[in-house]
């Protein structure tokens, strides 16, 4: 019992004025950046006959309907977006992990000819990092302008993340080295047998700091894609959310539901660009708050 009492005493305790504040702040910083995002999503869930009269502070529709939904996802322009998206994503994280992991293994080995000067030309690129213009020159040459190659291979080395990775390599066991290379393994062996396997957790960090950057990706894939077939879904989000084109819905569906809400379609347009991303957030984000932090302790 009185070891039940001292540890509810410590506990109390513990509870300080300070930690008072910080909770207090941080509850209400959650709250400064989750109302405008549900009010958001109320209004795009709202009847257009009620939408006029949401405030800024509701988080529930006055009056549920999907309508503004059904007329977005019947709508081919957002469909084209949301796959030229997917696959840039998927294929510019594939290839990022691929040559950042390749790389970060390279630059860990011992007796790495020229080491110093590769990780001076290295950190040299990522405070000096090349202008758009000479990467548009070098998609032109060799033809890559509205095509996904152009997008899959613009910035797909992150030179922080191939740093983030060679900390973790540098970490791993000696003697299973030793033990592969005497088994007959090679480079591209222990690789991806021994140090992908062993480092999933900083991998996946990594991976999604290629994913969010590579989905959200704006200028870029203004300069490089220009067809509108090509288009992804943040240029289709500028030209339908910033400058309120209303000619990207189908006229059929326009006409139809000519007594909807623009701004709630803009919402909606908006809800299900970023429905990707939330559904990928809490699956890894216990692997990124863990590989963040793991690799800046030194034991």
């Amino acid at each position: 019992m009185e070891l039940v009492r001292t540890k509810r005493k410590n506990r109390i305790r513990r509870v300080t004025v300070g930690s008072v504040l910080i909770y207090i702040f941080m509850i209400f910083l959650s709250v400064v950046i989750l109302l405008p995002l549900l009010n958001l999503v109320a209004k795009s869930l709202c009847a257009p006959a009620k939408v006029p009269g949401m405030t800024g502070y509701q988080i529930f529709p006055a009056e549920f309907s999907l309508v503004h939904y059904r007329v977005i996802l019947s709508t081919g322009a957002i469909w084209t977006a949301l796959k030229n998206s997917l696959i840039i994503t998927l294929g510019g994280t594939l290839l990022s992990v691929v040559l950042t992991c390749s790389s970060a293994y390279a630059l860990t080995r011992p007796g790495l000819p020229g080491k110093k000067i590769l990780m001076f030309f290295f950190l040299a690129m990522m405070v000096l990092s090349a202008p758009i213009l000479q990467w548009y020159i070098v998609m032109k040459d060799y033809k890559l302008l509205n095509t996904y190659p152009s997008m899959i291979i613009y910035g797909c080395v992150s030179v922080y993340n191939m740093i983030l990775l060679m900390r973790f390599f540098e970490d791993t066991p000696a003697a299973i080295l030793e033990a592969a290379r005497i088994d007959g393994a090679g480079d591209w062996t222990l690789l991806f047998r021994i140090f992908i396997p062993l480092n999933k957790v900083p991998i996946i960090t990594v991976m999604l700091f290629y994913i969010v950057p590579k989905w959200n990706e704006y200028f870029a894939s203004g300069v490089f894609l220009t067809k509108p077939d090509m288009r992804v879904l943040q240029c289709y989000l500028r030209e339908f959310v910033v400058n309120s084109n209303s000619s990207e819905l189908d006229t059929d569906l326009y006409a139809m539901f000519r007594d909807l809400n623009m701004t709630s379609l803009q919402n909606a347009t908006i809800v299900i660009s970023i429905i990707p991303l939330l559904c990928l957030y809490p699956t890894i984000l216990k692997y990124f708050t863990s590989g963040v932090l793991a690799g800046g302790v030194k034991e």
